[in-house]
């Protein structure tokens, strides 16, 4: 690298690069950046002269990144990252009702929980804008610690995770949900033993409810016999009601959303809850916005009146 060039490589020729790498093709980068072709080569060029080294080398029609390309790439890209967060934060900070909130969940809440509470924040905030990441459980504790997202909903809520804290926001319990013409479909509550025989509709693996029926049914005395393993809570509802088993499923994803539904049955032994919680990022503040958005979730769930664990949208 020659002398001086850590303080004459220039914002514009960051961006213009990030954006070559990201489409590696200089005509296709200069129509997004809404700039002549030649002008982001010439910055492409003067940054490379100012490195001392090749970020690019020809491939075919296109470009492709030079080994050292991609490590200044990966640099540079969280470089930017946090420049377009730090203007963020400044008119957050000015008007935190102007901002952006951030905030990944997963998809057994986005039926019902978030669509609640998002509508009833934006009634106080209308000018908050939201950005939404669901994913598993592992997806969304890395997304929160990559400053991908600002908060997370996640389900349990994590005992020890490093750079990682939040607050439970309410325990929900999980129902048997079984066929109509079942047997036991009428019954007001049932013993998980009672389903040993049967055949369960699980979440695949990666997915926080899976554990949480799996260790139940072993606390029950069997170990349960998986008929189909499904990624969302509408195929799982859907093929309960149709015949095919039996599954356990929280509350709050036993909203009606087609006409062929399940018989829900409260289960009495072992009693089956699953936590959820608000996490963030434990080293960092954070941004006005998103603190007003979960100082809102804190007195949605009554935790600010010391009322403990949360209820459901609904619920007395």
């Amino acid at each position: 690298m020659q002398n001086g060039a850590r303080n004459s490589v220039e914002l514009r020729q960051l961006q213009y690069f990030v954006k070559v790498a990201q489409k590696e093709h200089v005509t296709q980068a200069a129509e997004e950046l809404h700039v002549a072709q030649s002008a982001v080569s010439r910055q492409i060029h003067q940054l490379e002269e100012e490195l001392g080294i090749n970020l690019f080398m020809q491939k075919g029609r296109n470009l492709q990144l030079t080994p050292v390309g991609q490590l200044f790439c990966k640099r540079v890209e969280g470089i930017m990252k946090d420049l377009d967060r730090a203007v963020a934060e400044i008119h957050e900070f000015l008007d935190p009702e102007q901002g952006e909130i951030r905030i990944g969940f997963p998809h057994s809440l986005g039926i019902h929980l978030i669509p609640s509470i998002v509508a009833e924040f934006k009634q106080r905030y209308p000018n908050v804008r939201f950005r939404f990441k669901q994913g598993m459980y592992p997806t969304l504790i890395r997304d929160v610690l990559s400053a991908e997202v600002d908060l997370a909903f996640v389900s349990p809520f994590p005992d020890r995770e490093d750079h990682i804290q939040g607050d439970v926001m309410l325990t929900e319990e999980l129902f048997a949900i079984l066929p109509p013409n079942h047997p036991l479909a009428g019954e007001e509550e049932i013993k998980l033993e009672q389903l040993k025989e049967e055949r369960f509709i699980l979440f695949s693996k990666g997915y926080s409810l899976r554990p949480i029926v799996w260790h139940a049914c072993l606390e029950a005395g069997f170990t349960p016999k998986i008929a189909f393993e499904g990624e969302e809570t509408d195929t799982i509802r859907g093929l309960v009601a149709a015949g095919m088993g039996v599954s356990l499923l929280p509350e709050m994803a036993l909203f009606q959303t087609n006409p062929l539904q399940p018989a829900r049955v409260r289960i009495s032994e072992p009693k089956v809850t699953r936590s959820i919680g608000l996490i963030h990022r434990a080293d960092e503040k954070l941004p006005p916005v998103a603190q007003v958005f979960r100082s809102f979730l804190l007195n949605y769930f009554g935790l600010c009146q010391g009322q403990g664990e949360g209820k459901l949208p609904g619920q007395a």
